[in-house]
């Protein structure tokens, strides 16, 4: 019937009075077919996709060979105090940044006199500049540049142990989230014949400028190790043929017993170092071959971690000296 707005095909008029013609050739272009499905591994949201990717980046860092890393970003020392210990203790600087106009006195002008020895570049910046560079810290008008540290990987430090053909000694430490405590450990370890520290990846402390400065320079001659897995690492230095021991306060045995002659300290070891606040964790713990613990006197019931740590380790460096 003519007129009739229901025919298929007939012209609508809009609210708007616009003519708009019916579904026609769109209707049969949405029904034509889109071409062959592609491979599940061409399809970026797919699972298999995902997975020959993954295996692609496995397969790229095999072929890089490297076993070390450097941390993040490179460190700032700000202050005057802070400035010059870092270059009484020889740690590597990259550069010393005085602002201008700052006053001299006698913390500057060593600043100047030690750079100057050891060949550290001077550069005189703004003091606006200065504060972006140091996040607003309190430079006092000096701040020192020290370069990404480069850690090294867990194996090495076996193999330092077997280039010295002595049983390897190892530090562990087991979350240590305060820098000072990091740099003091180091220290002691460098003193007492270790052969590195090992430290997680995550949520604990890593070579900062506070623990650069407590290592009083240490840090450069000790190979110090970054781990993604602390447990798998432990298990893995014990497939080697290394014995784990952990400090605790409530240890199977006492530091003496594990220095005693003939006793577990003559052979490749790795000391585990609790976090200050809870000590070894559980599953650190329960890997651990045995748990040792330091005999107090009096009501002290522990020791701060760097502190334990220096205890053990000159203990078991005076059982290996030569009988």
């Amino acid at each position: 019937m003519a007129g009739n707005s229901k025919r298929k095909g007939a012209i609508k008029k809009t609210g708007k009075g616009n003519p708009t013609a019916g579904s026609g050739g769109r209707v049969r272009r949405g029904l034509e077919g889109r071409g062959p499905t592609p491979k599940a591994t061409d399809r970026p949201y797919h699972q298999a996709h995902k997975d020959a990717a993954k295996a692609e980046r496995a397969k790229s860092k095999q072929g890089q060979g490297t076993r070390r890393r450097n941390s993040t970003d490179a460190e700032w020392a700000a202050g005057r105090n802070s400035v010059v210990e870092l270059l009484r203790g020889g740690v590597p600087v990259t550069a010393i940044y005085v602002a201008e106009g700052a006053e001299r006195d006698n913390r500057l002008r060593e600043a100047f006199k030690l750079s100057a020895e050891q060949g550290v570049k001077l550069l005189e910046v703004t003091r606006n500049e200065m504060d972006r560079m140091t996040s607003g810290a309190v430079h006092q008008g000096l701040a020192a540049r020290l370069p990404a540290y480069e850690y090294a990987h867990a194996d090495d430090l076996l193999d330092r142990a077997d280039e010295a053909k002595e049983p390897a000694l190892i530090v562990a430490l087991d979350s240590v989230t305060d820098p000072r405590n990091l740099g003091a450990i180091v220290r002691s370890a460098a003193g007492f014949g270790a052969h590195g520290v090992l430290i997680p990846e995550r949520r604990a402390a890593g070579m900062t400028a506070s623990a650069w400065k407590t290592s009083a320079g240490a840090a450069a001659r000790l190979p110090i190790a970054q781990t993604v897995n602390l447990t798998r690492q432990l298990k893995a230095y014990q497939e080697a043929g290394c014995m784990v021991v952990g400090l605790a306060a409530d240890g199977d045995i006492s530091l003496p017993e594990l220095v005693a002659p003939d006793g577990l300290a003559d052979g490749p070891l790795v000391v585990v170092v609790g976090s200050e606040g809870k000590g070894l964790g559980r599953l650190i713990a329960e890997t651990c071959d045995q748990i040792v613990s330091i005999p107090m006197a009096g009501q002290l019931e522990s020791l701060n971690a760097g502190v334990a740590a220096s205890v053990a380790l000159y203990s078991i460096s005076q059982a290996r000296l030569p009988r």
